[in-house]
């Protein structure tokens, strides 16, 4: 596997909503005990927004050993376990002191990724299907013209080995043990991804109702066109990327 290079930790220190969307494309490199590494790209991402966000662990201000990464500079993983069975990944955010973070829900394999993204016209989605047999093609949901993708179903069950963020931290052997673990290695890290034009869709986080109003809140970004991206109906706003106001640094 080629060596990355992780991103920087201004990049981590910004608003947290601003590095959600920013993460979409990058590589999540792990490396696994026995030495080996697994890179994947990110796909789909939520932000909590910390003391404000009743959705968020940290919000009006808790602080417990869980959650202590979250307080810390970004740049850094915060990893719990719910239900009693699944581990979810954390990006930090911001500077110290400033308790937010990025939910990292769905990833896919680079070459995967690559070949999702190129669109194909209608007529070739029809000789494609029929040379495939019947192979299921992917629809993006959101609006204008949506890029339809032939899709064999055989490769359905690759697609969704990190479609989630218990399937994300299963595969790639992420515990409460990298918890407060950098994210510029050697365990974890984040780097640019491939050079790879997409949309944005955006919508409201999964499995927040008990939030109020903060449960409605546009906070979880996807990359548009990617069937591993989880719960794809409830996303609806597309965002032109190049056309999002430049973020800033967190003060």
């Amino acid at each position: 596997m080629p060596s990355f290079r992780p991103l920087p930790p201004s990049f981590y220190r910004r608003e947290t909503a601003a590095v959600a969307r920013g993460l979409l494309g990058c590589r999540l490199i792990r490396r696994l005990p026995g030495g080996k590494r697994r890179a994947v790209v990110i796909v789909e991402t939520e932000a909590y927004l910390g003391v404000k966000d009743r959705a968020a662990h940290t919000w009006n201000g808790r602080r417990t050993p869980r959650v202590a990464p979250m307080w810390g500079p970004g740049g850094h993983a915060y990893v719990y376990f719910v239900y009693g069975m699944h581990y979810c990944l954390n990006v930090v955010t911001q500077r110290e002191g400033v308790a937010e973070a990025v939910l990292l829900r769905a990833a896919i394999a680079e070459e995967l990724f690559l070949e999702v993204l190129r669109p194909k016209s209608t007529a070739s989605l029809k000789v494609n299907r029929a040379r495939r047999g019947g192979g299921a093609a992917a629809v993006v949901a959101g609006k204008g013209a949506d890029a339809r993708r032939a899709f064999p179903s055989s490769l359905s069950k690759q697609v969704s080995l990190y479609s989630g963020p218990a399937k994300l931290c299963a595969r790639l052997e992420i515990t409460t043990a990298l918890s407060g673990a950098s994210l510029s290695g050697p365990e974890l890290m984040i780097s640019r991804g491939p050079r790879a034009r997409f949309d944005i869709l955006v919508g409201p986080r999964v499995g927040v109702a008990y939030a109020g109003e903060a449960a409605a809140w546009p906070l979880r970004f996807a990359v548009a066109g990617c069937p591993a991206v989880t719960r794809r109906s409830l996303l609806s706003e597309r965002i032109n990327p190049s056309r999002l106001p430049a973020p800033r640094p967190s003060p």
